[in-house]
């Protein structure tokens, strides 16, 4: 089983339609929110992230955390697609990357009313519909090779 977390990238390279032809697949943008509980006892987690750092972090913000969960405490096997993008110098370079490209755009898909809707940047708005909700920073996984990061030479996702 499989178990998808909201992911541009994983829409734009059509996995799960590939993945559900052999699979049973749990993702809520096809699933609807039943799914959401699903995914997280799934075998695997296939999800991509906002911003990786060349030192090796991966970072996201989740506007309800069921991602972020799932990477952090879920499935045994993490799969973590990302587009090139996505990939910056560090810590620093991935956070302003978050909040002034991916979750503006991600905002926008979700007609979302909020500060980097309107701005195209963060503006640490308080608004109910923010998805700046939860910041996770993945440092190093404490179960061996549970996450695995495939970086994709192509640009992807937001």
């Amino acid at each position: 089983s499989v178990g998808i977390g909201g992911s541009i990238t994983v829409q734009q390279m059509g996995l799960h339609d590939r993945l559900a032809s052999h699979n049973t697949v749990y993702w809520h943008w096809t699933d609807g929110a039943e799914a959401l509980p699903k995914a997280m006892t799934a075998q695997v987690y296939l999800t991509s992230v906002n911003g990786l750092a060349e030192t090796g972090e991966i970072l996201n913000i989740d506007g309800n955390g069921n991602r972020v969960a799932a990477m952090l405490y879920g499935p045994s096997n993490v799969v973590v697609v990302v587009g090139a993008n996505k990939i910056v110098k560090d810590e620093e370079e991935a956070w302003w990357r978050i909040q002034n490209i991916a979750t503006p755009a991600n905002a926008r898909r979700l007609s979302r009313k909020s500060g980097c809707v309107d701005l195209g940047k963060c503006v640490n708005c308080q608004l109910e519909q923010r998805l700046c909700r939860d910041f996770v920073k993945i440092h190093s996984c404490m179960v061996p090779k549970r996450i695995k990061v495939f970086i994709l030479p192509e640009s992807l996702g937001y």
